[in-house]
């Protein structure tokens, strides 16, 4: 069954899954290739509405692979009622990773290598509303939690590898 990182950006998910397994697979990076340039220029070209239904093919296909994998979604996966529904069919292998809205607002701010759209482009105020609103939609679909503020990508990985 098909292990699944979820949660907000910039809370780690990407870096645990390569903890987990050199072969896991990325859904920003899925799609990155299926559209030949980064989410941020393809929002820009396309619109968030465009990248969503991108989002959740790649969901699908992944999830309809027949091995174990990790895979690290992307922040927004969950705000799709159909992503949603295919999420718990993946029941009892959903992660959240978990960390404080100051803490992940932080470390967005001080990532110059990856500028998320969503990010730039909203104040804090409501990026926080964002934040809260996809809390509350991870939380309905995790069957593990996991707080990563005071553990290393390594401590995290150690966590879910020993899940059963």
């Amino acid at each position: 069954m098909t292990k699944l990182l979820l949660g907000f950006m910039g809370v780690g998910k990407t870096t645990v899954a390569a903890q987990l397994d050199e072969h896991f697979l990325d859904m920003d990076r899925l799609i990155e290739a299926k559209i030949g340039m980064s989410i941020s220029a393809f929002f820009s070209y396309r619109g968030e509405a465009a990248f969503r239904k991108l989002e959740s093919d790649t969901l699908q296909e992944v999830l309809a692979l027949d091995n174990e994998t990790i895979v690290s979604t992307g922040g927004g996966v969950v705000l799709s009622k159909a992503n949603r529904e295919l999420i718990r069919k993946n029941h009892k292998h959903n992660i959240l990773l978990t960390a404080s809205f100051e803490v992940l607002y932080d470390r967005l701010k001080k990532d110059r290598l990856c500028q998320r759209p969503l990010f730039l482009n909203h104040s804090k105020a409501e990026f926080y509303a964002i934040f809260q609103q996809r809390m509350a939609l991870y939380e309905g679909l995790a069957d593990k939690v996991i707080n990563v503020e005071h553990r290393t990508p390594k401590e995290v990985a150690a966590i879910i590898a020993n899940m059963s």
